[in-house]
């Protein structure tokens, strides 16, 4: 047995000593493979870096190969950087790859700042020169100037333009009485963790040719739909908002809200707006109000809507879809309750109207009564998941609304739709001309309406 071990020994000291010193092939023909001859990075703002990328070397050969050079060709000057198997260079010489053997290259970009305003290209190219064949890897980043904030104060009032995006270090407030207007086709952009803290006015008013985007600032492909970028928007007990036509998405919230207003304005009014793969929820509210209409609201890990502690709340002719592909949800998608401790609990107002609530689970609808407090719900005319048997009949329960795609994030109704010339009228609504008119793509509305945000006749 000691002869066996012994012999096993030294042909294994044999094998990886030949490997060691593999005969290195001079042939012309013998090749390096990429896992890919170009790598594209999304846009990516001046002086914030990318993500690092990965691109694998091949020597699919028998023998080794002599990369005689991998060579950043903009070197030092370069908006890209690479990283070739642990090692920061610009140019690596005479580096052996043994047959069947593979090496790692890391490429991150970061662009200076220019006076551009429109998005702009930035190239650069990697050469790998073996046995005098020079094979290039290609380079290719879309960079964007930004207006730069960390730690920002609106301190008057101020309004921001869709000229260049912003992207918020940190965190950003509004002061108190004093507000903040974001014009059509505004992009803000969040850095990991920032917040947007309103104390003061948000007038965001996107049209549906030019909605504002509130997200994350890593505009990669694998970062288009990750949760939990930035932390959202907070409407602490002074501030109040209108948000119409904006996408909010990639946080880990989409908005708070934790009082009531302070006069007869409504706290919040937010229209025409899609709220999207949130960590947690798309509204958290504390004894706050929320007038929502034509909204979507999706893929957010706990709620779409999670409203305690009372206070009232407006919902009319918005589409709740409770699919979670990234979270293992268990709770209802929309959740009221007059009851958030036993030293705070309030009066609780609730009118839904016109509305899609729907999702992955049997009960997607939970109105919670837990105290003394009075609990007011007018529940009219909606499409509802429940398991809840008592709701006003004409209300169209447990049928499926045949959401076009789900998956693919399309919720219209197909034409064959329970949804479909089911709405109550709505013509005398106090928002009726300002918002109700319409629906989400500003398509006009008819009643009988379609259920939900999208009109479909």
């Amino acid at each position: 047995m000691r002869l066996l071990i012994t012999g096993l020994l030294v042909l294994s000291i044999s094998f990886f000593s030949c490997r060691k010193d593999e005969h290195i092939t001079a042939d012309p023909n013998a090749r390096l493979s990429f896992s890919q001859d170009s790598l594209l990075f999304d846009t990516i703002f001046t002086a914030v870096g990318s993500v690092t990328r990965k691109i694998k070397i091949f020597n699919r050969n028998d023998d080794a190969l002599n990369i005689s050079a991998i060579k950043l060709e903009g070197g030092s000057a370069s908006a890209f950087s690479i990283n070739i198997n642990g090692e920061n260079t610009f140019n690596k010489t005479n580096l052996v790859l043994n047959g069947g053997d593979s090496l790692n290259i890391f490429i991150k970009v970061i662009i200076n700042p220019n006076s551009k305003d429109l998005p702009f290209l930035v190239q650069d190219s990697i050469s790998v020169n073996t046995n005098g064949n020079s094979q290039v890897i290609q380079l290719i980043a879309y960079g964007q100037n930004a207006v730069f904030i960390s730690n920002g104060v609106i301190d008057k009032n101020s309004s921001w333009t869709n000229q260049l995006p912003y992207l918020i270090n940190d965190g950003l407030t509004i002061k108190n009485g004093v507000s903040l207007t974001i014009q059509p086709g505004t992009k803000i952009y969040f850095h990991k963790d920032a917040v947007l803290n309103v104390n003061g006015s948000l007038i965001a008013n996107g049209t549906f040719k030019d909605p504002i985007l509130f997200g994350g600032d890593r505009l990669e492909i694998a970062y288009s739909n990750q949760p939990g970028q930035w932390q959202g928007i907070n409407f602490n007990s002074t501030g109040n908002g209108n948000i119409n036509y904006a996408i909010i998405k990639n946080a880990s919230v989409g908005i708070t809200s934790d009082s009531l207003g302070k006069n007869a304005n409504p706290k919040l009014i937010l229209s025409n707006s899609i709220v999207k793969n949130m960590q947690v929820a798309a509204f958290i509210g504390n004894h706050t109000e929320l007038i929502a209409f034509n909204n979507l609201m999706y893929n957010c890990g706990n709620y779409l809507i999670y409203a305690v502690g009372g206070g009232n709340y407006n919902l009319k002719q918005n589409t709740f879809a409770g699919y979670n592909p990234s979270f293992p949800r268990k709770t209802a998608a929309l959740i009221f309750s007059d009851y958030l401790s036993n030293q705070r609990y309030n009066n609780l107002k609730i009118n839904l109207v016109n509305n899609i609530i729907w999702g992955s689970l049997v009960n997607e609808l939970d109105i919670q009564k837990k105290t003394s407090a009075i609990v007011e719900s007018t529940i009219l005319t909606n499409l509802i998941k429940t398991t809840t048997t008592s709701y006003n009949n004409t209300n169209t329960l447990n049928i499926d609304p045949l959401f076009i795609s789900a998956l693919l994030e399309n919720y219209e109704l197909s034409n064959n739709s329970s949804g479909l010339r089911k709405g109550s009228d709505l013509n005398l609504d106090l928002y009726y001309n300002s918002i109700l008119n319409k629906d989400l793509k500003n398509k006009n509305r008819q009643f009988p309406s379609t259920l939900g945000c999208f009109e479909n006749y």
